[in-house]
């Protein structure tokens, strides 16, 4: 009787240690481990984003000139193909700005679809959509020959981003694309906020954005009333090109 005892105490020891050991080889508990980072994404405050796909990136069409204002349209490429399309200047302000926020979503929309810039007219907003067509096939244009030159802006495409300038009321820092050599987007990452250094953010950044892409280089003017952040983005500018090798 105790060898009885002594036999069944033994097998329930191997079955506990059993159990103790078999969730360090549970598959489950391996896939539970934290997964790492993408490689090639950008850091919050800047560096260089890697990882950019041959045949991707952005490209900005000429600025098409309307009864109503300028119409400019961006395509974001990725291996051939307009992935997103957008209109980096378009009429604004009373009935002209309410017929561009119901056009553009539209011919946006149609530009993607479509992959060339046969697209519909839309309808009560035929200066916006003429215009906005221009610049897209402009865009097209510059992407068929960058293609056949065998240099193509959007397979080298990469995003930089220049250093946090401080100013008097705040950080100024941006952020460009560059491709082919020169500025496809340019974007303010950091900008003074909040009260009167808001508003004359809102009215100074898109100017300097613009106006960055059309000069390829920080040489451009200070937009009136907002000296200190045209100062500090022009300076942030230049260090994103030395960065770009530009």
């Amino acid at each position: 009787m105790r060898r009885v005892v002594l036999a069944t105490a033994a097998t329930v020891s191997g079955v506990v240690l059993l159990l103790s050991l078999k969730p360090a080889s549970d598959p489950a508990a391996a896939g539970a481990a934290p997964q790492q980072p993408a490689a090639g994404q950008e850091a919050p405050q800047g560096g260089t984003q890697g990882g950019v796909q041959a045949g991707s990136g952005a490209v900005t069409g000429d600025a098409a000139q309307t009864q109503y204002g300028a119409v400019q349209v961006r395509l974001t490429v990725s291996a051939g193909k307009i992935t997103e399309a957008e209109a980096v200047q378009a009429p604004k302000g009373g009935l002209s700005g309410q017929k561009t926020e119901l056009a553009v979503p539209r011919l946006n929309q149609q530009a993607v679809a479509a992959q060339s810039a046969d697209i519909d007219v839309v309808s009560g907003a035929t200066y916006t959509s003429e215009g906005y067509k221009k610049s897209l096939q402009s865009a097209l244009d510059k992407m068929q020959k960058e293609s056949s030159s065998g240099s193509s802006g959007a397979a080298q495409a990469r995003t930089v981003t220049g250093e946090a300038v401080q100013t008097q009321y705040g950080p100024v820092q941006v952020r460009i694309t560059v491709g082919a050599g020169k500025i496809t987007k340019a974007e303010a990452v950091q900008a003074p906020t909040g009260g009167l250094s808001g508003q004359k953010t809102q009215l100074a950044v898109p100017r300097l954005n613009q106006a960055a892409v059309a000069a390829g280089t920080a040489d451009i003017d200070a937009v009136s009333g907002a000296t200190y952040t045209s100062s500090g983005y022009r300076q942030s500018l230049q260090s994103a090109l030395d960065r770009a090798g530009g």
